[in-house]
């Protein structure tokens, strides 16, 4: 079943309203009618099986027919700080880190970011991506759609550490020096609940000051394996080992 992540106040006991961008992929994309099954979702997550009753001229109403209890987020927090890379690969980041798992995202202005994103802009990019991040929720079948920060700075987000249980940074460095044991002892002893926060530098890496900065608030540095990854690819390994360890071996 299609799945359509709602307001609050689209539930009203038993009845569901749906309008705007969800109306229009229900009654013109899909070309759904009344009988037919959906899952709506609260922002709290919780999922219900609604039936199609009416379909007007801009709103779809449902009822709910059962509640479901859904297990389908990762069992720890995962945010992703990906310095701002070049083209679409931020959106790839999102819509892909969304379908494995991730929490919430957060662009930063990195000293070797080539893209510069217009202030004036900021709220319609932002806006594009949060659509990414509730479509990829809806597909991968999520009870939670990521949120996507506006962008940071290196200072605020060394900041950030004290609010995660762990701090890592993916370091291409690290990886060339063979150092294998940080991430593997961080997904090994990490516990339901808890929070990961990794930073990902743009296309050119993290600078040396920046390394620098995000150790000395807490930040530890380590290698993703053996090769040199892209900077859009880095951030869906590192949620593929998580979901492994803590799905998967348990």
């Amino acid at each position: 079943m299609q799945r359509y992540f709602l307001n609050e106040m689209d539930f009203q006991g038993q009845t569901v309203t749906i309008t705007g961008d969800d109306f229009h992929h229900i009654a013109r994309v899909m070309r759904m009618e009344p009988g037919e099954r959906i899952i709506t979702v609260k922002g709290s997550g919780m999922a219900a099986v609604t039936e199609i009753s009416e379909i007007t001229s801009d709103t779809v109403i449902g009822n709910i027919l059962e509640w479901k209890n859904e297990e389908k987020e990762l069992p720890v927090q995962v945010t992703i700080a990906s310095g701002l890379p070049k083209g679409d690969k931020l959106e790839y980041i999102v819509q892909k880190g969304t379908e494995l798992g991730a929490y919430k995202f957060i662009p930063f202005i990195a000293a070797r970011s080539v893209v510069k994103w217009d202030h004036k802009k900021v709220g319609k990019k932002l806006e594009r991506l949060q659509k990414i991040s509730k479509e990829a929720a809806e597909q991968s079948h999520r009870t939670v759609v990521p949120s996507v920060t506006e962008p940071m700075s290196i200072a605020q987000l060394t900041e950030l550490a004290s609010e995660y249980d762990h701090s890592l940074i993916a370091f291409e460095e690290e990886a060339k020096r063979g150092e294998t044991s940080v991430l593997a002892s961080v997904l090994e002893n990490i516990r339901a609940r808890q929070s990961i926060l990794f930073v990902f530098g743009p296309e050119g890496g993290l600078a040396e000051k920046e390394i620098e900065k995000l150790t000395s608030s807490g930040f530890v540095a380590c290698g993703l394996g053996p090769r040199i990854l892209r900077t859009e690819t880095a951030p869906l390994y590192a949620l593929s080992a998580v979901s492994y360890h803590v799905e998967l071996l348990r």
